[in-house]
């Protein structure tokens, strides 16, 4: 369904999707299409996505907290390390996604993305390299006109999967993309739309 961007009660346009939830919102305006540079934070976005697949992104929204104390804040290092007593741990947490493939697929992409970072270009690197450092601004007027996947998509999915990154369909690494702002997919009416390349996400401070 085609869906315009919509005024909210505070008198900001924004695009359609977070609706009304106020969790939803302040990562719309805060976080989605802010290009981000950070290894880690590409990583663990990247991780979460796959987790996403057959899911809505609000439901990972509101687990990311829990998803980052069961996996160590996201630290590369220590997930490639994790055994089958951590795995059968993280299938009781009923703060994330329960799903072992998945658990598995956020381990193999672990040791994927430190071979990357030991052995070059570094993971960043990698993904920026193919937008030649700088985000495709798109300019949809509205939702029916944002595609699910595109040849670059494509393209990212295959020299992932080649690398041993698991869960980076053409679909969920479009969906990456626009998350990490290596394409701004904000609607042109929408107040992020003109705002996103100019700006650069914040380093998440870690949880404790």
């Amino acid at each position: 369904m085609s869906r315009a961007p919509r005024l909210h009660p505070d008198g900001i346009t924004r695009c359609p999707w977070p609706g009304e939830d106020p969790l939803y919102v302040a990562y719309h305006d805060t976080e989605w299409g802010v290009p981000e540079y950070d290894d880690r934070a590409l990583y663990e976005k990247l991780i979460l996505d796959g987790f996403q697949a057959g899911l809505s992104w609000i439901t990972i929204l509101r687990k990311r907290d829990n998803f980052r104390k069961a996996f160590d804040d996201f630290q590369p290092e220590k997930i490639a390390r994790y055994n089958e007593k951590k795995v059968h741990a993280l299938m009781n947490d009923a703060g994330i996604v329960r799903n072992k493939a998945k658990i598995d697929g956020a381990i193999a992409s672990a040791k994927s993305y430190l071979d990357i970072m030991e052995k070059g270009p570094g993971f960043s690197k990698l993904l920026w390299d193919f937008m030649d450092g700088s985000p495709k601004v798109n300019h949809f007027k509205t939702t029916a006109s944002v595609p699910a996947s595109t040849p670059l998509s494509m393209q990212i999915s295959k020299e992932l999967s080649s690398r041993g990154f698991k869960f980076v369909g053409p679909t969920i690494v479009y969906a990456f993309m626009e998350a990490t702002g290596l394409v701004n997919d904000h609607l042109v009416d929408c107040h992020c739309h003109a705002s996103c390349g100019k700006t650069q996400r914040k380093p998440r401070l870690k949880s404790k």
